[in-house]
């Protein structure tokens, strides 16, 4: 008797759901490629997220909060399934400021995952980040 191998690892968060979000985003970048604006990815990103029937928040509202007062507004590229953070930027490499905005993103929606994607002239290039504190 011949056993399939578990093709999916058991430490990733929401493994089909974010493995479904990371191969929408290859597609908008396969069939955009680079050079675009960052809205132009996103519109892309939401007409196929509303394909597959996910349900999301696009530039989903965010407030940071000190003692139940909120100090700061913002918004999420998108917020898929009330439980991974997408963002998404161009350029060609990640930093710091983008991890930790989504990190600091993840804490105030009390949230485990969020997914920093970045269109880059050499292809779509994508982190993991966690909240570990949630």
């Amino acid at each position: 008797m011949t056993t399939k191998p578990k093709l999916k690892r058991k430490d990733i968060l929401y493994p089909d759901l974010s493995y479904q979000i990371i191969g929408l985003l290859f597609g908008v970048y396969n069939s955009l490629g680079p050079g675009y604006q960052e809205r132009y990815y996103q519109k892309s990103i939401a007409n196929l997220l509303k394909e597959t029937g996910m349900s999301f928040q696009e530039q989903a509202p965010i407030s940071v909060k000190i003692r139940e007062k909120e100090t700061a507004k913002g918004f999420i590229d998108f917020l898929i399934e009330d439980k991974i953070i997408l963002e998404i930027k161009k350029g060609d490499r990640f930093f710091k400021s983008n991890i930790d905005q989504i990190y600091s993103y993840l804490k105030a929606k009390k949230l485990k995952l969020g997914i920093l994607a970045n269109f880059t002239s050499r292809g779509l290039e994508f982190k993991r980040i966690v909240n570990l504190d949630s």
